[in-house]
């Protein structure tokens, strides 16, 4: 049991299992399939309400809930063949992605997603094999070395299949679809991702990791691709007409459409049900929203401090803001939080955020950073604030490109420092007993019975002599006497318990977690995947911009505006007038792309655009705006249905992808609509386009079914639906820019947490790209020459306004006078 200076008392919550995730499947000697028991990299969140079809030649087995013990299993992690020389290259050695270039020393006759692969199997007439997952997957790098490895596998799939690898963060428009096939077959999905599809991409049976060779009654990969051969042989037919069925059937059951003239749901009662199912699955003693493993899901966090600022004096209001700042100190005091190193590893494997899955995600980084600074506005607690510079001292250093961009992620697996030809998950973050001993010799003074640096670091971050990992949280026995830092005690007991000063203890700890940064320096570092996506680098821009404002942190604006640039130079085809998903990280460390690159999807818009409205607000540098308006209206050209209303998550003509999907979850990133829906309610007081408030009421009214029913899984969208009924406030600062007078009233703004605001600087020396917009700004000005503030809703505007304190009561709870616009 931890003994934490920060406990909250609350009634028990019961769990609720809102999100089915499964293993794969194999295919049986009779044609059923078999559940793989859970080895695969979680898809963190499913549809619960997709349809469930069943083959007539293939029975596929029902989903189950595997243990967290299979969370733990190890990888090795590796990008490829670990010989310095190679037997066999292929082409995706002519790749630029850091997943496909693992595999390009395969045995395997590997294609990229593309026409070359399309053609061979139309002109061969050969079953498609389509092999899915990313660089730093473990089970990807799993199937890798006991499957694609293989030689003997290797000939079987590359005479009998065309073989194409995909790289999911690449092209996250095809993994949604066969995701969603495999999902309503199997029941579950994850990655790797097996699936068979036919020449002209119709996939008829799929599933996630299979092992190379049979294991009991479990048959292996080679067995499966027997048996397929065999079925594509003789029973052709009966396989393409099944999986045409069920693809019929899943262009039906995934619609998401309004009809004309429906309006939104009713936000309060939204809102309250989202709460409800929110507080039903809620984890009271360690927060989060689950028993193990546990995921951080910034989205719902967000949601949750939304919900208290429009229920403030409610106890469900208090009660959803508990929830929310109880979930991120946990957090922050667990093992998922590196302590060292800074950032946060992906998701806990137990229920206490004590052992972590320590692979490290750039969206993860970007979301908690946001979560973390407005927990700070709420709560007024400067530990926030801290948590959210530490992890944007993280990415500045370890995931930073020198011209701008942000790397996609580090992997869980490095070589341990021992050494030896195998990567280990946490080899490079866990540390023994007698490694912190040796660097920690120093007595402290005062200290009771002659404590050492180590014993006040090892008592406080819970180290033991024989390792903190409990056996059943290390299945595989790799982190045996090995320790994740975990912080067991409030800095105020450890020195208590010591007998030292408060300060004193702050300062050993930080010289110490310094001492173990130095030693991390000198191991063998996880795999870096260093590819740029434009969808978390939107969702980079917003955190930096976000904490670089509330905090008035230059250096954080700075990198904010260096990452918009970025975005611009490398990621925006401006005589194609397209976002282009990535680019990469080349030999000699310039950026390049490939050819053709890949255009931008739905997510990459909608993440740049709020990223550019957030590097508006705390910039107030009207270029940012006047290109977020820009690109809004290509997406809409690009992805808007104009019959059935919302926006496909990619290009609706591109022929190779067989469903036009509609994202309506909100998982570990939020769903391009729910961010949409927030963009366009954002543009509209910026510009005056009303019919982009209109837009988002429609795409809103597209997912009423979804959100009355289980608003627990649209929590962003929640928000967006909340701002569309309580009005967003604009804030106008009439004044000029870095004035003293000025900067006080932005600070005013800055420091508190206003969800449903956009905020605007008038300054006399800027253009006049607002005010050609919003006629109404020109009435607008200084009073008796120094800054002033307007607050202006629903068509009326307070009186002016020139201290900031006043600002802020005005903020809070609007009690001013208010005059017609």
């Amino acid at each position: 049991m931890l003994r934490l200076a920060w406990r909250r008392s609350a009634s028990k919550y019961s769990r609720v299992e809102y999100i089915r995730i499964s293993s794969a499947a194999f295919l049986r000697a009779d044609g059923t399939l078999q559940s793989s028991g859970g080895n695969i990299c979680r898809l963190r969140t499913q549809n619960p309400h997709l349809p469930r079809y069943k083959s007539p030649l293939l029975d596929f087995q029902p989903a189950y809930y595997p243990s967290s013990s299979v969370f733990m299993s190890m990888a090795s992690g590796g990008e490829g063949s670990s010989s310095s020389s190679h037997r066999h290259t292929n082409r995706l050695a002519k790749e630029r992605s850091p997943y496909l270039l693992q595999h390009a020393h395969n045995p395997v006759d590997w294609y990229p997603w593309g026409e070359d692969a399309f053609n061979k199997a139309k002109h061969e007439d050969k079953p498609i094999f389509l092999s899915v997952g990313y660089s730093t997957c473990h089970w990807c790098h799993v199937m890798e070395r006991e499957s694609f490895e293989d030689e003997e596998i290797g000939k079987i799939l590359s005479e009998n299949f065309v073989c194409i690898k995909l790289d999911r963060e690449e092209r996250p428009d095809v993994d949604k679809v066969y995701m969603t096939f495999v999902q309503a077959t199997s029941g579950g999905g994850g990655w790797p991702m097996s699936v068979w599809l036919t020449p002209d991409l119709r996939p008829f049976i799929g599933g996630t990791y299979f092992p190379p060779r049979d294991h009991g009654r479990r048959p292996g990969l080679k067995t499966v691709l027997t048996r397929i051969i065999n079925q594509w042989q003789n029973n052709r037919s009966a396989l393409e007409s099944s999986g045409e069925r069920i693809l019929e059937a899943l262009k039906k059951g995934t619609a998401v459409d309004a009809n004309p003239g429906e309006s939104p749901p009713l936000a309060p009662d939204i809102a309250k049900r989202c709460f409800q199912q929110l507080a039903h699955s809620f984890e009271e003693e360690y927060g989060g929203f689950r028993d193990a493993p546990k995921f951080p899901t910034p989205v719902n966090l967000m949601f949750l401090m939304t919900y208290w600022s429009v229920n403030r004096s409610s106890s469900e209001g208090i009660e959803a803001l508990q929830m929310a700042l109880h979930t991120l100190r946990m957090m922050a005091l667990g093992g998922i939080h590196d302590h060292v190193s800074q950032g946060f590893h992906r998701y806990s494997t137990d229920t206490s955020w004590h052992v972590p899955h320590f692979e490290k995600m750039l969206y993860d980084q970007a979301q908690l950073a946001v979560a973390y600074i407005n927990a700070s506005q709420v709560s007024g607690e400067q530990v926030f604030a801290d948590v959210a510079q530490d992890i944007l001292l993280y990415v500045s250093r370890d995931l930073s490109d020198k011209c701008g961009g942000f790397y996609s992620a580090e992997d869980a697996d490095s070589v341990p420092p021992s050494g030896g030809p195998e990567k280990r998950e946490g080899a490079f973050c866990v540390w023994t007993a007698s490694e912190v001993r040796e660097l920690l010799q120093d007595v402290v003074e005062g200290a009771t019975g002659s404590a050492t640096q180590a014993d006040i670091f090892m008592h406080h971050y819970g180290v033991k002599e024989q390792g903190n990992v409990a056996p059943e949280q290390d299945p595989h026995g790799e982190l045996q006497g090995q320790n994740v830092l975990i912080v067991r005690y409030s800095v105020e007991l450890t020195a208590a318990h010591f007998g030292i000063r408060i300060e004193k203890v702050q300062e050993l700890l930080a010289s110490a977690r310094a001492k173990l940064a130095v030693v991390r320096t000198s191991r063998l570092r996880p795999h870096l995947d260093t590819k740029m996506l434009a969808s978390w680098n939107g969702l980079m821009l917003s955190a930096y911009a976000r904490v670089g404002a509330v905090l008035g942190d230059k250096a954080l604006l700075e990198r904010a505006i260096e990452a918009g640039n970025f975005l611009k130079e490398h990621l925006w085809d401006a005589e194609r007038q397209t976002i282009l998903r990535s680019c990469y990280r080349g030999d000699q460390m310039e950026v390049q792309q490939i050819f053709p690159p890949i255009s931008g999807f739905l997510d990459d818009y909608a993440f740049i655009i709020c990223g550019l409205l957030d590097l508006y607000e705390a910039t107030l540098q009207t270029e940012w705006l006047q290109w977020a308006e820009e690109l809004q209206l290509r997406q809409d050209v690009l992805f808007w249905d104009d019959h059935g209303v919302g926006y496909f998550c990619s290009d609706p003509t591109d022929s190779t992808v067989l469903l036009q999907l509609k994202e309506d979850q909100d998982g570990a990133e939020p769903s391009g609509n729910s961010v949409s829906a927030f963009n366009l309610l954002r543009l509209s007081h910026y510009t005056g386009r009303q019919e982009w408030l209109q837009r988002s009421q429609q795409l809103l009214a597209a997912f009423s079914d979804r959100l009355t029913r289980v608003p627990i899984a649209l929590p962003e969208m929640v928000r967006a639906l909340m701002a569309q009924h309580y009005t967003l406030k604009q804030i106008v600062i009439c004044g000029q820019r870095d004035a003293p007078d000025t900067t006080g009233l932005l600070e005013a703004v800055n420091s508190l947490f206003l969800p449903h605001k956009v905020l605007i600087l008038l300054d006399t020396d800027a253009d006049n790209f607002l005010s050609q917009r919003l006629p109404a700004l020109a009435s607008m000005t200084q009073q008796g020459g120094v800054a002033t503030a307007y607050v202006c809703q629903d068509s009326t505007c307070s009186l002016p306004v020139t201290d900031p304190q006043e600002l802020r009561r005005l903020l809070l709870d609007g009690t001013t006078e208010i005059q017609a616009e």
